[in-house]
């Protein structure tokens, strides 16, 4: 992976988000950081979502569906998905605080909804994301992207047993 999008707590999260699925990604970003971080954060979510979705073309093959618990030392977080074409998000997240501090500056916790959203309608996929508990800000964050990643490897995966079908009754997704 290479990240830059100006942002460096979405730098991070992104990092762990093409580690952990093992898909590659290469992310130059710039947007209007001197206002806020919103349109940055968003659109990195729309674009990753739209390869994505270009990258899996007709899904034939894939496993399609998948969920992941990820601890993250005191907290835990699941993510539930289907690579259906038919996005939609639940995202069942609560923060303590209002911002992220770093280095770089704050950056609101209210914004990761944003980009999953955005993620989740550019690509096609049903997505809940779900902080079981958890008291660092930090941690809750940074296990829905693992936990995300972790899916997103399952549910792209090829099932050997059944790689010349696309994954539906329907016969397209």
């Amino acid at each position: 992976y290479e990240i830059n999008t100006g942002i460096g707590f979405l730098d991070h999260m992104l990092e762990q988000l093409s580690r952990h699925s093992l898909i590659d990604m290469r992310v130059i970003a710039k947007g209007d950081t001197h206002i806020d971080y919103h349109h940055t954060t968003e659109d990195t979510g729309i674009v990753i979502g739209e390869c994505l979705a270009k990258a899996l073309g007709d899904k034939k093959g894939i496993t399609r569906y998948a969920h992941m618990y990820i601890p993250m030392d005191e907290t835990l977080s699941r993510v539930s998905l289907d690579l259906s074409n038919r996005p939609y998000l639940i995202w069942n997240v609560n923060f303590t605080i209002e911002k992220i501090t770093s280095s770089q500056g704050d950056f609101d916790t209210e914004l990761f909804r944003e980009w999953f959203q955005a993620f989740s309608q550019s690509s096609g996929i049903t997505l809940h994301v779900e902080n079981i508990y958890g008291t660092n800000n930090h941690h809750i964050i940074e296990s829905c992207y693992k936990a995300l990643a972790r899916s997103l490897r399952s549910a792209i995966s090829v099932d050997e047993r059944d790689k010349n079908n696309i994954p539906s009754t329907k016969g397209e997704l």
